[in-house]
């Protein structure tokens, strides 16, 4: 706990390992709730015993929509689902009111782009199941968009928000880690001008006095 945050770290080395593999990675989560703030930002952290060609990790955010035909939420904001063409900047409820494979609509993978969007922000807008009325908007920022391996926003029941950064080779001993925004906002400007303030971050280290953001050497 400091003067104007409180922040937490956990941490889980693994059990099991695949056939050939040692167990012992470890896992680390740092969150960081600053005070007077409306989102939290933190980190995950994968530390690995093995070497692997892609090794990533699958995380939910901002989280799954569970949903009866758009009750609880008005559209969607995929920062890099960019207007034009045609597409909308955001995505309607009803577009989500039917199921539809993972990689059928709305999926990104880095490999399928020339270069990573600008920013990498996911988010919905929520409404009230009872009264329609709108709410704000419910983000997931990750601030390096370059981490990004694949990202899905597809309905099998609920909107499916899942994730996965890293995606590249790694050698026993390394580590790869990203550095998250999460919470609500009141518009698309306002996640654009927090993210602009916190881009290309990856990691994150707390002590009893201060936190930072850091970039990976």
């Amino acid at each position: 706990r400091g003067s104007d945050f409180v922040a937490f770290v956990s941490s889980y080395q693994y059990r099991t390992a695949a056939p050939g593999k040692q167990i012992g990675s470890r896992w680390t989560q740092t969150i960081v709730f600053p005070h007077g703030k409306r989102y939290f930002i933190s980190s995950d952290r994968i530390d690995a015993r093995n070497s692997s060609p892609a090794m990533f990790l699958r995380i939910d955010m901002p989280g799954h929509i569970r949903h009866d035909r758009g009750d609880t939420f008005s559209e969607i904001y995929l920062s890099y689902h960019a207007p034009g063409n045609g597409q909308p900047a955001t995505i309607a409820a009803r577009e989500f009111f039917t199921n539809f494979a993972p990689d059928g609509r709305f999926n990104y993978r880095r490999d399928q782009v020339d270069q990573p969007p600008l920013r990498f922000i996911r988010a919905y807008r929520l409404r009230d199941p009872k009264t329609g009325a709108q709410g704000p908007w419910l983000a997931g920022m990750t601030l390096d968009p370059a981490v990004v391996h694949e990202a899905w926003c597809h309905q099998r029941g609920y909107v499916c928000m899942i994730e996965e950064f890293g995606g590249r080779p790694i050698r026993a001993g390394e580590s790869f880690s990203a550095a998250f925004i999460v919470g609500y906002f009141d518009s698309i400007e306002e996640m654009h001008r927090v993210y602009d303030q916190h881009r290309g971050y990856t990691g994150l280290t707390v002590s009893p006095t201060r936190w930072k953001l850091t970039r990976a050497a």
